[in-house]
């Protein structure tokens, strides 16, 4: 299995940590949020890996030749412009289907501002078994967006907090409203229903190919820790919970 992690992102929502330096490089428990994302994966097993990146592109080429690449094989997929997480995909898509072995396997996408403990081996598990496009590590949380899951954990539908009405892509009797945690796994044939051009939201994708009836399922990560890092206070509690032991 390979994996993309998503690291281009401006990160401008933590400033001043990234007033010199790219949001992949904030440190929690002295360890930068890459290298926690990375090792992560190659504990897991993975050991080839692509990195979208933009804001301080340098810093992270620099940083990761330092470390020898963490022992993994690692690409870079630079973006002049910010495509979005389905614009980056998408990009790097030649990665993922490049030939060799593997070139069936499904892929892990993996954002790299979070922190969690969900099991990669679990999500990949529920991927194969219900031989889904793809799969979706999410909670119930409280989020300003939730993605609308019907009683198979089918995607159906969003809702958006500020909005009036949610937007449903497909029926569902009942739907259950869940925050997503950006770690998700798809099938490498799913590179190749991307119609979309520039760039443009992941999730935009999954909603329109849920519509179109592709099994878009979601996994259930209630059990683990999680925490989204966006936000400066959000760093602040992660590096709590780090001296709690709540992770690594």
């Amino acid at each position: 299995m390979k994996a993309m992690v998503l690291a281009a992102g401006l990160g401008t929502r933590l400033r001043p940590l990234t007033d010199h330096k790219p949001k992949a490089l904030v440190k929690i428990g002295g360890r930068t949020l890459l290298e926690i994302t990375l090792k992560r994966l190659r504990d897991f097993g993975i050991r080839e890996v692509i990195i979208n990146v933009h804001h301080f592109a340098a810093e992270i080429l620099d940083y990761l030749k330092t470390n020898n690449n963490f022992g993994m094989k690692v690409e870079i997929s630079r973006e002049d412009v910010l495509l979005d997480t389905g614009g980056g995909l998408k990009k790097a898509g030649w990665f993922f289907l490049e030939h060799g072995s593997g070139k069936n396997e499904p892929l892990l996408l993996h954002n790299v501002d979070v922190i969690s403990t969900i099991d990669f081996g679990a999500l990949a598990r529920c991927h194969d078994e219900s031989e889904a496009l793809a799969t979706l590590a999410v909670k119930a949380r409280e989020t300003s967006r939730y993605l609308l899951f019907d009683e198979k954990l089918q995607l159906c539908g969003r809702r958006i907090v500020k909005m009036r009405e949610d937007e449903m892509v497909c029926t569902a009797d009942r739907v259950e409203a869940l925050g997503f945690t950006g770690i998700h796994v798809i099938c490498p044939r799913m590179l190749t229903m991307m119609n979309e051009q520039g760039a443009f939201s992941i999730i935009d994708l999954y909603l329109r190919l849920a519509h179109e009836g592709q099994a878009v399922r979601g996994f259930r990560a209630d059990q683990y820790y999680w925490r989204d890092l966006g936000k400066l206070e959000q760093v602040h509690q992660a590096e709590q919970d780090y001296t709690n032991g709540l992770f690594f």
